[in-house]
């Protein structure tokens, strides 16, 4: 019997995590299973939406919802009856959530209030500091989710830790097999790369990679002002900009210097390239903390607290938060920490077989 999956994807780590699913379900077990992807349009600008289906040789969602931007309420809010009306639409047997955006959330919450399943990948991450909105967004999630399938056994220990066994599965990280997947595809296409470097004037290994858009910083202007300060002082430093840190700079009137390379947001494949030829990371994101762990390159994480801890773990990150002096003091520390070996952190490369494994068990036994 065949099943369908509403997936729902509203964000750029969603569209690389989704990618690793959608191409399994095409290429390995369509007999099983049919997909219907759900964008919400959270992330609209072409390179965090469009450029990330045309790279990852995926079919373009379904349903465009296109909600744009707004408050975390807003967003969410008009979410909700969207998507409800197109589970009713679709009568899906399951509903696929990915990370912790308010995509996730929304997408969640429509499908539990019509008694429709949620998996939940990418589940039992935990930061501890519920100020974060991602925070709030992944507890919530977890709560009302039949299946919670885990990257690692610190997810799993979480979820236990707040009473929730059932439905647990760890099947590895998702990010880790697109990386292995597109790392290659990203060196076949390096010209674009080369392009870059020659326009930026920086060689690979000789420059510094930073990526800054979480609320925490690009909302407090002192906290942005910090990061900026702590860039200004290292010798070449890469800075893909994201929108709404754009904004931030420029309300702020927050001057990059020099030394500052601000470019626009990159492709998937161009980020994994300047991220492999980067002699360090600093960045707020949590899939690029990932990222740098998975090339092993050194990474430095603009905020008080990490849902990555393993990557802290095993010494290829360092958390700093956002003072200016603190981030200098860990890109010093970098080179002397001793770095694990990480070869099974995040499983070897088959999360996503296992993520689809788990549902067609779980949906052949419901």
């Amino acid at each position: 019997m065949r099943r369908k999956l509403l997936t729902i994807v509203g964000a750029r780590p969603q569209f690389i995590k989704a990618g690793v699913i959608t191409r399994l379900i095409r290429e390995k077990f369509t007999g099983g299973l049919e997909e219907v992807m759900v964008h919400t349009g959270q992330h609209y600008d072409e390179n965090m939406s469009r450029i990330f289906f045309d790279q990852l040789k995926l079919p373009k969602p379904k349903i465009n919802l296109g909600i744009g931007s707004g408050t975390h309420g807003e967003q969410t809010g008009k979410m909700l009856p969207l998507i409800e009306r197109e589970i009713l639409a679709e009568q899906p047997d399951m509903v696929v959530v990915y990370g912790d955006t308010n995509s996730t959330l929304a997408g969640a919450l429509a499908a539990a209030k019509l008694q429709i399943p949620v998996a939940h990948v990418e589940a039992g991450l935990r930061s501890w500091n519920r100020a974060m909105p991602e925070e709030v967004n992944r507890v919530a999630t977890d709560h009302i989710s039949s299946l919670l399938l885990c990257p690692s056994d610190v997810a799993t220990a979480n979820l236990k830790r707040e009473g929730i066994v059932k439905g647990v599965v760890k099947t590895g990280d998702v990010m880790h097999d697109s990386a292995l997947y597109c790392a290659q595809r990203a060196e076949e296409n390096r010209a674009a790369f080369d392009r870059l470097c020659r326009e930026f004037e920086i060689e690979p290994g000789a420059y510094y990679l930073a990526t800054v858009h979480r609320a925490e910083n690009t909302d407090h202007p002192e906290n942005l002002k910090q990061i900026v300060s702590a860039f200004a002082r290292l010798p070449k430093v890469v800075w893909p900009v994201h929108p709404r840190t754009t904004k931030a700079l420029r309300e702020n009137r927050i001057d990059c210097g020099k030394n500052i390379i601000l470019a626009s947001p990159l492709s998937y494949l161009d980020m994994l390239l300047f991220l492999q030829h980067a002699k360090m990371v600093l960045t707020d994101s949590g899939g690029v903390q990932k990222e740098a762990m998975f090339f092993k390159v050194p990474c430095v994480t603009l905020r008080e607290e990490t849902e990555w801890t393993e990557t802290v773990d095993a010494g290829w990150n360092i958390v700093a938060g956002a003072e200016a002096t603190r981030i200098l003091n860990a890109v010093a520390a970098h080179p002397g920490l001793a770095k694990k070996d990480i070869s099974q952190t995040y499983g070897t490369g088959r999360a996503g077989v296992k993520v689809i494994e788990t549902i067609l068990s779980f949906l052949n036994d419901t």
